[in-house]
């Protein structure tokens, strides 16, 4: 688990110490190709220079913070932005812990805290219409001249670049919404997932002769897709394993609560209290009612032959 208010990656949390970094600051959240670009960008420039990698992230998210009635839901969890920024070789993750108090602290204060004293960074890449400090009221150009006064370059990300990231951001949400996994994935440049624990649930899906994994989600700011049926594939005990998920209250048995519930195809195993991530690959329909659990059985049948043509099609 990525802890709040650390530097944390593969490396040792203390480790930062003895280096000089390059540093990038934002949200990240989703770590989609537009955020991708910025940071390839971020490790190039850092082993060119000599310099450890950094993103500097904020946890809640500022809006969760500052606008109490913010129902802002979030494309990845904190532990899943850590686990790609670690993939695609990124040095260091600083994620802070974002507070009102924190919002107060003056842009001054900010860059010599974290950026100098804490980062010791030679180099920060950011947006043009980045700003940072209390009320937001320093920009770029308040940044070139700290990095003056305290010996650290800016180097500025274009609008195109910052336009590519945050329309993408949205398109991924609205794409999620919608159930267009396909467009969502890509946007993000890998499989939307989905991480949390197998619980017990009904049993329905057994009693159907399709067995599911129930997956609980703990974190109530992570975006939901739409509900409905996916295809979905996830990594258990060093094999990859797809199946079909249902996002939804099971209406036809007169469900209520929301489930995320996963039939594996050939694999059976005890799942119980086991964390596991759900790669989406495909949509495959809406949720409906239908007018008989025969009814509901025909079509989880037609389901897994969608299911099964495609995974076919997928490795050729």
């Amino acid at each position: 688990m990525c802890k709040i208010d650390t530097l944390k990656l593969s490396n040792s949390a203390n480790a930062i110490e003895n280096h000089d970094t390059i540093v990038t600051i934002g949200t990240f959240d989703g770590v989609h190709i537009g955020h991708q670009k910025i940071v390839k960008r971020l490790i190039n420039a850092g082993n060119l220079q000599g310099l450890k990698s950094v993103v500097l992230t904020f946890f809640p998210h500022p809006r969760m913070v500052l606008q109490k009635d913010s129902n802002i839901k979030l494309i990845n969890t904190i532990d899943e932005r850590h686990d790609i920024l670690e993939a695609l070789g990124l040095d260091y993750l600083l994620v802070k812990k974002f507070t009102m108090d924190f919002s107060r602290l003056s842009a001054e204060d900010f860059v010599k805290q974290i950026l100098v004293d804490k980062l010791h960074a030679k180099k920060v890449i950011i947006g043009y219409d980045h700003r940072f400090g209390r009320n937001r009221n320093a920009d770029i150009n308040d940044l070139k001249a700290f990095g003056e006064r305290f010996g650290f370059e800016v180097e500025e990300i274009s609008a195109q670049d910052i336009d590519d990231v945050s329309v993408s951001s949205t398109k991924i949400r609205t794409a999620l919404i919608d159930g267009d996994i396909a467009k969502a994935n890509s946007y993000l440049g890998y499989p939307f997932m989905l991480n949390g624990s197998v619980v017990k649930g009904k049993g329905l899906g057994k009693q159907l002769d399709y067995p599911t994994a129930n997956i609980k989600i703990e974190e109530d700011y992570k975006l939901i897709p739409k509900q409905g049926a996916y295809i979905v594939n996830a990594t258990i005990n060093n094999q990859l394993v797809y199946g079909m998920m249902n996002i939804g209250v099971n209406p036809t048995v007169n469900g209520s609560k929301q489930t995320i519930e996963v039939h594996f195809l050939d694999f059976d195993a005890d799942l119980y209290d086991k964390t596991l991530q759900i790669n989406l690959l495909e949509r495959i329909r809406d949720e409906e009612k239908f007018e008989s659990v025969e009814a509901l059985k025909t079509q989880l049948s037609k389901d897994k032959i969608f299911t099964r043509d495609y995974i076919q099609k997928l490795h050729g």
